[in-house]
């Protein structure tokens, strides 16, 4: 593999890495939404 496609493939992946850890970590500790609930509304 040439120099340049390594150093192409591993920035790829340390971005696509960052990104994936940065939404899943802002997923986690984001809190909830007080809105309406369309399951209870539902609900008899």
């Amino acid at each position: 593999m040439e120099t340049q496609a390594l150093i192409f493939m591993v920035t790829s992946e340390v971005i696509i890495t960052g990104l994936t850890l940065y939404f899943f970590i802002r997923v986690l500790f984001t809190k909830p939404k007080g809105g309406v609930d369309s399951y209870t509304d539902t609900k008899e």
